[in-house]
This record gives C-alpha cells, structure tokens and sequence, in this order.
C-alpha cells in the first residue's frame, strides 16, 4: 500500500519540498538576500547587476544544502570569493556566515508572516507509514526544522529528527553527502538499505544514491522528474500520495 519494498522497514524524510511547501520560501528568502547582496556589489564594482535565479541557481547551488554550502556554491558560481567567517558573524557583515544568517532572517520573517503549509498528500503518507509500524524519521539541513514541523502539523509523527542543529553537534557533512541520512538510519536502530529515502532536492537523492538505500524517492514539485532520475532517484512522483497502491 505504501509503495515500498517488501525489505524495507524505515523513512526518512526531506523537509521543505517534500513534507512542508517550505522550499519556495527558501528560495524567495535565497533572491531577497542575494540580489541585495548582488545590487550592491555591483554598484560598488560598476559591473552589471545578475539577479539571482530562484528556479535555475537555487535548485543547482542551494536547494537541499546546509546554508554556508549553499552560501559559497552560489558566490562560486559568480566568481565571488568571500571570507567565510566565524559564529560570532552578525547578518550585516558580508561573509559567508554573515549572508547565511542575513537568509535565515528573512526565512524566519516570512515563516512568521505567512506561517507553514504541509503538503496534504505527504502528510497522509507519513500517517499511514507510521499506522504500517515503520520508523519515520525527518532529515534536513535548515535549523528551522523542528519549529516548521510544529507549524504544519507533523509534531509527533516522527521517531527522529536529523536537521541543522544535529548535523552542526555530529560534525555531519551536508548533501549531497550521504551524512545525515546515514544519521537518520542509524537514530532509527536501521541498515542504509532498510530505509527509504524521500527527497525533492538534486543534492539529496544524490545523498540517497551515496548512502545506497534501499530506495530513493525523488519527489518532482517544479518539473525536474528527469534530472532526479538521473541523480539518483529510483522512482519519481508528484506527490507522496501517488505512492499508494503502486
């Protein structure tokens, strides 16, 4: 009923994009910071000012990925090279750190503002995954993880939750490195190839791919279903409830 093979016996699941419409929040939060930052620095330097993509640069640099990765992917990717900064950084100050956190002001702002929708499908299947006996666990990069999972109603369906915070506390590399969904199997007392794996982002089927679960699940929310398969999704849907019944 669940869609899954028979040796699976775990979920775990991405956040924003496959539990939460939380990622195009991301990425609008992603533009705000960078074409202010971009603006700017492009008067400073009398060289033509390039917006930030929030389809074609937040899905290639950042979708999925802890901030200062993300952060430093993007700069690269325009040739900027900044200091990366320390954890006393303030938003204000145009560092690595510095830009993240300016990011995750505005998240927070528009989280505040508008709140959190959870995907009804994805909420239906994540009941039904726990009502089955499986374990369940959340495994993101934002540090926001465990407030947007209260916001939207998925409090208390999970076993355990891998996000920022932990990933920050166990030294965990960010996608696509296999990392936290590795932590997310291991907090659920299961193999790699016992556990599915559920994901929107580039960067996070190619995590499943590197962790070689059991299953990887790319969820397609803006029409990349062929570039997921060729990251490392096993199989593709629109929609978590699609699963049912396959």
């Amino acid at each position: 009923m669940l869609g899954l093979p028979d040796k699976i016996r775990g979920c775990l699941f991405d956040l924003d994009g496959v539990l939460t419409r939380t990622a195009t929040v991301h990425a609008a939060a992603w533009k705000e910071m960078f074409d202010a930052f971009l603006r700017q620095r492009a008067e400073q330097t009398h060289t033509p000012f390039v917006p930030f993509d929030k389809v074609a640069d937040y899905d290639t640099y950042v979708d999925g990925k802890p901030r200062a990765d993300g952060t430093r992917s993007f700069l690269e990717s325009r040739g900027i090279e900044l200091p990366e900064g320390t954890a006393s950084d303030t938003p204000d100050m145009n560092t690595v750190e510095g830009l993240g956190l300016r990011k995750n002001d505005i998240v927070l702002r528009m989280i505040r503002q508008d709140g959190v929708e959870a995907y009804e499908g994805s909420m239906r299947y994540v009941r039904a995954v726990r009502d089955a006996g499986l374990g369940r666990a959340v495994v993101s990069s934002s540090t926001n993880c465990q407030d947007v999972l209260v916001a939207a109603g998925f409090d208390g369906l999970f076993d355990a939750r891998i996000d920022g915070i932990v990933a920050q506390q166990q030294h965990l590399h960010g996608k696509p490195a296999p990392d936290t969904y590795l932590a997310g199997a291991r907090a659920l007392g299961l193999e790699p190839a016992e556990c599915a794996v559920y994901e929107d982002a580039l960067a996070g089927v190619e995590s499943g791919r590197a962790g070689a679960f059991g299953l990887v699940v790319g969820v397609d929310r803006v029409g990349q279903a062929d570039a997921l398969r060729a990251h490392g999704a096993d199989v593709v849907v629109t929609d978590l409830a699609e699963l049912f019944g396959r």
